[in-house]
């Protein structure tokens, strides 16, 4: 961590010395839960090495301070292994997320259903992933810390409190098994079949890395979709990064309560 000592000065500069809680990653059409904190707000270019977040429907800011009595770091954006083809394009930031006391991340992201009950506009918790891409954001990592455990990747207590947090919200919250996409394009219906085949519920281009770099940073995680569209061949929408934008809002609504739930709850 000592090599972001300098951005980590410049981060507390400006947002305060104060350790920060918990992490939050927000998806494609959520980027508006940054407003809701009461801090300071440094965008992303300000940043040396921070990703540029070049996809429309994010806020590349990141964002400290005070939300439901929680200190918290929102990411306004993510950069995606799409945009530059390095699986590991979120480390610097959750590294930075850590140095500034930060003990867990919650991820959130668009994704396509390949449920029936799970439809445009639900929320689904993630219970676990597949890395159907087979990347990973630890090739080339030369410690042995790169061997990291992936059992209860996503931590049974956080999924117990947000599960807590949706119910007293009366909001419905799903739990499943999602598929990590590489992306830009969309997957076939082939591609599809197979991953529900191998036992995903929902499947979308980000999230994954984020929690494998979470836990080899040693930071607790969860993460929850907010669910956009049926996957290709599940229905006669087109789907299109258009249509993620314009659906997110639907969830983003819902999800924005279970996580002031929550973080009033901690």
């Amino acid at each position: 961590m000592s090599d972001h000592a300098a951005l980590v000065d410049l981060i507390k500069s400006r947002a305060g010395p104060e350790p920060v809680a918990l992490g939050l990653i927000l998806g494609s059409g959520l980027g508006h839960l940054a407003d809701a904190v009461d801090g300071v707000a440094i965008d992303y270019a300000d940043l040396p090495g921070f990703p540029h977040a070049g996809v429309s429907g994010h806020n590349p800011k990141l964002v400290i301070g005070q939300l439901e009595g929680t200190r918290v770091a929102v990411f306004g954006g993510r950069a995606h292994y799409y945009e530059s083809g390095r699986g590991d394009a979120m480390r610097l930031p959750l590294e930075v997320l850590k140095a500034l006391g930060g003990e867990a991340l919650i991820a959130t992201n668009a994704a396509g259903s390949m449920c029936a009950d799970i439809q445009p506009g639900d929320l689904m918790l993630l219970n676990d992933h597949i890395n159907f891409s087979g990347l990973n954001p630890l090739i080339g990592e030369p410690s042995d810390a790169r061997f990291v455990p992936m059992k209860d990747a996503y931590d049974p207590a956080m999924r117990a409190a947000l599960l807590d947090a949706a119910r007293a919200e009366g909001l419905a919250l799903a739990q499943g098994v999602y598929a990590w996409y590489s992306g830009p394009s969309f997957e076939t219906p082939a591609e599809i079949r197979a991953i529900r085949m191998l036992g995903a519920d929902a499947v979308g281009m980000s999230t994954v890395p984020e929690v494998i770099l979470a836990r080899f940073l040693g930071l607790k995680a969860a993460a929850i979709s907010t669910v956009t569209n049926m996957a290709a061949g599940l229905s006669d929408e087109a789907i299109s990064h258009e249509h993620t934008k314009a659906m997110a809002p639907l969830g983003a609504a819902k999800l924005e309560k279970i996580l002031r739930r929550y973080l009033r709850e901690l």
